[in-house]
């Protein structure tokens, strides 16, 4: 048995991982999908002073209160930072990380110095995200009729500090990520300013290209086999 955590992005939820997880349990292991603070079922609770680094230190804590010690950390979106994040406060509590299509960020820079493109309809100074037509029409758009309109009706916007906050070099995405990470497949870093979704072509990713960033919900079976066989 195996201690899997997932990590979900922005204007998701644990819930991103329903199927994912229903994958994992059923082949025996333990699984946790938490929803971040301010996010999905947690709304209630947005507020400013969220950020990566306290996401972070929310996963490290989870780690930490359920006496996980080899657990395999998933991380999708802007998950992959938290994700990071986690894994540096909690070093001794994880085994392993998994970049499933998620950004993985350099020291300084913050999430809106490479996502240039419009990407919310909605953006207050604490939250931003799409609308509930935006999510359908564009985020989920690939996604069957009945998949993307389950998804769309559970999207909540995201703390707005984890787009305009630098964030923090972290030794778990250095040089020598491939060595650590055995499931990922380093690339040349490529400069800054490039393209959205380089977090994955410096640092590798899996299930990225053909099934895309919602892996967890068009395939499910592969992105589980994936994260279980590398």
């Amino acid at each position: 048995m195996t201690d899997f955590v997932l990590i979900h992005g922005a204007y998701q939820g644990g819930w991103i991982w329903k199927l994912v997880s229903e994958r994992l349990r059923a082949k025996g292991h333990n699984v946790l999908a938490p929803t971040l603070d301010g996010c999905a079922e947690r709304a209630a609770g947005l507020r400013a002073g969220i950020s990566t680094e306290t996401h972070g230190e929310e996963i490290a804590k989870l780690l930490y209160f359920n006496d996980l010690k080899n657990a395999v950390l998933v991380g999708t979106s802007s998950g992959g930072m938290v994700m990071a994040c986690a894994a540096e406060k909690a070093r001794e509590r994880v085994a392993r990380v998994v970049f499933a299509d998620a950004l993985a960020l350099f020291d300084g820079e913050k999430i809106l110095d490479i996502v240039k493109r419009p990407t919310t309809a909605i953006d207050h100074a604490a939250a931003r995200g799409p609308s509930r037509e935006d999510a359908a029409g564009r985020l989920f758009a690939s996604l069957d009729p009945a998949m993307r309109d389950w998804a769309a009706d559970r999207v909540t916007l995201h703390p707005a500090a984890v787009y305009t906050q630098p964030v923090e070099a972290r030794a778990v995405l250095g040089p020598d990520v491939g060595r650590r990470c055995p499931l990922l497949q380093p690339r040349p870093q490529p400069r800054r300013g490039a393209h959205p979704s380089r977090g994955r072509q410096a640092r590798g990713a899996l299930a990225r290209d053909r099934h895309g960033p919602l892996s967890m919900l068009s395939t499910p079976d592969e992105l589980t086999r994936i994260i279980l066989n590398g």
